[in-house]
């Protein structure tokens, strides 16, 4: 699901609780100083939609795709938010890397990164959060473009588990293990981020938040939510190849 202008979002689940939507990639969850001239927020587009007013409880960063969830009150945003800085709210991912990965388990400490040049110019240093990251190939393919000083090129298909909740922990933590997320302008690799363009038209982080877990804050039964892959990714799955159900 690529932003449009007069697009709705995907409302996945909603009752009079919380609601979850599939955000689009390039859309940002709510107004930032990173990002001062975008004029559209999921926060503002559901409130709209909905016509009701919503509180954010988690976020997923401007060009990742998937499910974002929201809470229609202010106590219910508390429960949730409590819930997710006690890692007792499960996050899947699918992400798209560079060269052939298996499974493991990422350990690694990530700096606080700091949210304007204001903070940077202070001087204003952050601290080290621990960060685990689950990782699982699902699939792989070798394309026949070089790539560097390789004659092809190599990529995995991943399932990422976060269990902390870091800033880009997850494109951070790929780029880490030398597995960077294709389309990722900041942390991934340009020669690879420009192969899927040049050969997919491509222009997106593959990134996709697949599936949220929880307990409901009220009835307190496990729920489930599910986000579909954009039409970006169902073409690189269809030209790959990749028969898999996400």
């Amino acid at each position: 699901m690529e932003i449009t202008n007069d697009e709705p979002l995907e409302i996945l689940y909603q009752d009079e609780y919380i609601i979850a939507i599939n955000k689009p990639s390039g859309l940002l969850v709510h107004k930032s100083p990173i990002d001062k001239h975008e004029t559209r927020f999921a926060l503002q587009e559901v409130r709209n939609q909905i016509e009701k007013y919503v509180y954010p409880v988690h976020r997923l960063d401007k060009p990742t795709s998937g499910v974002l969830l929201f809470a229609l009150s202010k106590e219910i945003a508390q429960i949730l938010s409590e819930s997710f800085r006690n890692n007792e709210i499960k996050k899947e991912y699918i992400a798209i890397v560079r060269g052939y990965v298996e499974q493991g388990m990422i350990d690694y400490p990530l700096k606080q990164m700091l949210d304007t040049k204001a903070e940077k110019q202070k001087g204003i240093t952050k601290e080290e959060q621990e960060a685990q990251t689950e990782y699982k190939m699902l699939k792989t393919i070798e394309l026949p473009y070089a790539v560097g000083r390789y004659k092809t090129a190599r990529y995995s298909l991943v399932t990422l588990f976060p269990q902390t909740g870091r800033k880009h922990q997850l494109r951070r933590h790929m780029k880490h293990i030398h597995h960077h997320m294709i389309g990722d302008t900041k942390h991934g690799r340009g020669e690879h981020n420009k192969l899927f363009r040049e050969k997919f038209e491509c222009h997106r982080l593959l990134l996709h938040a697949t599936k949220i877990t929880l307990q409901h804050p009220i009835d307190e039964k496990e729920l489930v939510i599910k986000a579909p892959i954009d039409d970006i990714f169902q073409k690189l799955f269809k030209i790959f190849e990749w028969k898999i159900e996400v």
